[in-house]
């Protein structure tokens, strides 16, 4: 049976209101009114400049930036706020990493590792780096479920940095990084952790999991759009250099020489998105507060019931995992292509993702150009579970 929250917090979402049936949240989550009031609070009432003046607008918005930043410290259960940096999303994340990662530590030669699994957001920036440094970019295949294929044999002496998805927003498979990663290290090698997808809806430990850069995005999390965080290992982002230059990130400037601020700031050049970074302290003390365990419990028992309900359905393959690992459940239909489905879908008020899923590798892969996707979040019910089925049912009768 599936778990059932004790709140229906679908009562949380202003936009639920209506008749919609939102099964797009690995896409982008939809917004509670404590986040959107959070935002339209701070700009109506609050709104100043941080760490740029001594009047109370300024010092006020100060402080409550610096408490997000130990919100989500705390949140991820990392050592120091100083190892938490705000970029616009994890895409800006996987950029900045491999820019200053890539000019402090790749030569020539050097080999950079990532898996069939990733997100475009995950593939092109390292593609970026090792065509700069002239390094090798190698990538772990996958079998039909989407597990990775002899994994160990694709680390040597040479491989710099391994960054990798611990939840793929495609078909939802969850590497096994707790064994993956302690395997990187004993080659010397770092590990990124792409959690946009992990982060909203499953405990986050980094201290227990060990990755050296783990990302996640605000708009995924229950938060506004054009915040993310990045998180470093303080001695690893104290030998990288900046990512942007500007603002705040230095220390002194003068025509002959430019020396740098401390961490975090070294990273957030310019003025930063202070209310984004606001609303997504709201967005994570709500998970907080209704946890994650519960978060995760509830949102896999709902992609549970959906799996089973969808493998009674004649002519309709399921694409991924036999079961479920994570929130998310993509599929086809013989006959009928993913975008007339979502089209006809969203005539009955069904936002679900359809097309190439920012995933393109991996859909060539598994041999497809196309695949209908859904996602639940926590405002999800068992009854959006069955709409959907009846929904569905309807549309494929349509379009026999």
């Amino acid at each position: 049976m599936p778990v059932k929250l004790q709140t229906n917090y679908s009562e949380f979402f202003p936009q639920l209101k209506t008749d919609l049936l939102y099964l797009d949240t690995a896409a982008t989550a939809l917004k509670p009114q404590c986040v959107i009031d959070a935002l339209t609070d701070f700009y109506s009432r609050e709104y100043g400049t941080v760490h740029r003046a001594i009047y109370d607008l300024s010092s006020q918005a100060t402080t409550r930036y610096q408490k997000s930043r130990e919100t989500i410290q705390k949140f991820l259960n990392a050592k120091k706020a100083s190892e938490i940096i705000f970029t616009k999303g994890t895409t800006e994340a996987i950029n900045l990493i491999a820019s200053s990662f890539g000019q402090a530590f790749i030569t020539p030669g050097d080999e950079i590792l990532i898996t069939t699994l990733e997100h475009h957001s995950n593939i092109v920036p390292w593609q970026l780096m090792a065509q700069e440094r002239q390094a090798k970019l190698t990538v772990v295949p996958i079998d039909d479920e989407g597990n990775l294929l002899n994994f160990e044999q694709y680390l040597t002496p040479r491989t710099k940095i391994v960054s990798l998805t611990a939840l793929s927003n495609a078909i939802g498979v969850m590497p096994p990084l707790e064994t993956l990663i302690p395997l990187i290290h004993s080659f010397g090698a770092k590990v990124f952790i792409d959690g946009a997808q992990l982060a909203p809806h499953h405990p986050v430990d980094l201290q227990t999991l060990d990755a050296d850069f783990f990302a996640f995005s605000g708009h995924k999390t229950y938060g506004p759009t054009g915040i993310g965080v990045l998180y470093g290992k303080e001695e690893l982002l104290n030998m990288l250099p900046p990512y942007q230059g500007g603002g705040d990130m230095i220390d002194t400037v003068s025509f002959e020489k430019t020396t740098f601020n401390t961490l975090p700031t070294k990273f957030e050049a310019g003025t930063p998105p202070i209310a984004e970074v606001i609303a997504l302290d709201t967005a994570i003390q709500l998970l907080q507060e209704i946890r994650l365990e519960t978060i995760h419990d509830h949102v896999l028992s709902l992609t549970t019931l959906a799996h089973s309900l969808l493998t009674t359905i004649p002519n309709l393959n399921i694409i991924g995992p036999k079961q479920p690992q994570g929130p998310i459940i993509s599929f086809t239909i013989d006959g009928i292509h993913p975008l007339d489905l979502g089209t006809f879908l969203n005539v009955h008020h069904v936002a679900l993702r359809t097309g190439h899923l920012c995933a393109q590798p991996l859909l060539n892969r598994l041999g497809h150009t196309s695949l209908a996707r859904l996602s639940f979040g926590l405002y999800n019910t068992e009854e959006d579970v069955y709409r959907f089925i009846d929904h569905l049912k309807q549309v494929i009768a349509s379009l026999r």
